[in-house]
């Protein structure tokens, strides 16, 4: 069938174990919810539309494998998912519309309130949107005097331990949104989110850059797969 992963026809009495499987998987998931399942039953459910004609359970479970997590494996780069074994182009697709929808979902969070007001929804946010890339990514979060988002955007794609940032072009950008505020977010693809002096360096010239304009730096966030830090929180600003 166009748009799914090929894959052989199993014999019949194959074919009605995983059917009969599938069915009590589902619907387990819809009467008990996620909680229910465990992270490869997760991914299966995720798999099934994909590669309609096969087990998935031991792709799934080669999947976590491999990356580590329900989390890493959503994540993960399109080229490194490519390397698994039995993962094809709609299975890939199946996994990134996951990452993809996760990702408005609390976006949307963030959008409808007070910033300030609802950190763990921007903590959550930044987390899914940058913790498990496998380059560094600096992103603003941009808010008006209400401190309510007005955009966020990816400034800057690094290395995987370096991502250069102008701190004149960032105000210039603030001033261009009229934003009295912003949140400043880099991701550690190491999974360790403690702050390098690189970091605080480049924090504090922001901060200095914007001040004089009326821009407040409400705080920078370092995000990993291992956590995440406040320099505010620090009281390295």
């Amino acid at each position: 069938m166009p748009g799914r992963d090929k894959t052989t026809t199993p014999p019949a009495d194959k074919a009605a174990h995983y059917h009969g499987h599938r069915r009590r998987l589902r619907q387990r998931f819809l009467a008990a919810g996620s909680e229910a399942i465990s992270d490869y039953e997760m991914l299966e459910l995720i798999l099934f539309r994909a590669i309609p004609q096969r087990d998935v359970k031991p792709l799934a479970k080669n999947l976590l494998a491999t990356f580590g997590s329900f989390s890493e494996v959503i994540a993960a780069p399109v080229e490194r998912l490519k390397e698994v074994d039995g993962l094809g182009e709609a299975a890939i697709a199946e996994l990134k519309i996951v990452q993809a929808a996760a990702n408005r979902l609390v976006r949307g969070e963030v959008k409808q309130r007070q910033v300030l007001s609802s950190w763990s929804n921007v903590l959550d946010y930044c987390r899914a949107a940058m913790a498990f890339e496998s380059k560094e990514h600096f992103r603003i979060l941009f808010l008006d005097k209400g401190n309510h988002l007005i955009a966020d955007e990816q400034h800057q794609t690094g290395t995987v331990d370096h991502t250069p940032v102008y701190p004149r072009e960032v105000v210039k950008r603030a001033l261009e949104l009229s934003a009295t505020a912003v949140i400043l977010v880099h991701n550690h693809p190491s999974g360790d989110p403690s702050p390098s002096r690189a970091d605080i360096d480049m924090t504090r010239a922001i901060v200095e850059v914007a001040r004089p304009l009326g821009i407040a730096v409400h705080d920078h966030l370092i995000v990993g797969k291992d956590g995440h830090a406040s320099l505010k929180a620090l009281k390295l600003i």
